[in-house]
């Protein structure tokens, strides 16, 4: 089972009202971008536990982040060869420096922390749940089709595992014709796309078919949802941290 993807469970943090948890996103993600040296760290350490308390892998959640992780790393590596500072090592004509290190370091932990606040989000929260959500939130905004909307949405977040199971077996696929072996990047790039292209819009189709199939229209019954005491206590706390962040 993908890692990016809802988990079943009974956790506290699953059963909080998922308004509750788009909110307390917006904060925190409004918080780490502000953050320094210690939050951050304060703030990766509690999604670490986090993480293992949900019953997520950091090995196969690195494995399906891999490419995101590169991204990262030539931020870092970009960030330190241009940032001025006192040199650690020569390069050519560029230079890694002490400031340049601790200064992509910072970035790379903040864009980190966005993406993994949004993967708790994404594995506590039902895809049902996140469609209701939207459409509540936007239930005020005249002139938009907000059914629709969450509906595309929650279809987008069920078919991310999909997509990441058949990039995984067209790439087993390659393995087994030794196409990785090919020098030629463009070559090995394009017998991954055309398929891995064809075999996603093929189950977009099938999915498309099976709801006109059913008779699926946007008026539909919504998910209810209700806000208790815990939830309102779990926002507050976080809108004070959030505070305390920014003020610091």
């Amino acid at each position: 089972m993908s890692p990016i993807g809802y988990h079943s469970g009974s956790t506290v943090l699953r059963a909080l009202d998922v308004r509750v948890k788009f909110a307390l996103l917006a904060l925190l993600s409004l918080a780490v971008v502000q953050a320094g040296l210690l939050h951050v760290t304060l703030l990766l350490s509690a999604q670490m536990v986090l993480m293992s308390m949900l019953g997520i892998s950091l090995t196969s959640l690195c494995s399906a982040l891999r490419h995101l992780l590169f991204l990262f790393a030539v931020v870092w590596l970009v960030r330190a060869l241009t940032s001025p500072g006192d040199a650690l090592v020569h390069i050519g004509w560029f230079s890694l420096s002490r400031q340049g290190v601790a200064a992509g370091s910072l970035v790379v932990a903040r864009m980190l922390l966005v993406v993994l606040l949004g993967i708790i989000l994404i594995i506590t929260t039902r895809p049902s749940e996140i469609k209701a959500a939207v459409e509540w939130f936007l239930k005020p905004v005249p002139g938009i089709p907000r059914a629709r909307i969450a509906t595309m949405l929650g279809l987008l977040l069920r078919l991310i595992p999909l997509l990441i199971a058949q990039g995984s077996e067209t790439l087993d696929a390659q393995r087994a014709r030794a196409v990785e072996n090919r020098k030629n990047p463009l070559y090995r790039l394009t017998w991954f796309a055309i398929p891995f292209l064809r075999r996603s819009f093929v189950a977009v189709d099938r999915l498309s078919m099976a709801m006109e199939a059913r008779c699926y229209t946007d008026d539909r019954t919504p998910f209810p949802l209700a806000a208790a005491r815990r939830d309102w206590l779990v926002l507050s706390v976080g809108l004070v941290y959030t505070i305390i962040v920014l003020t610091a």
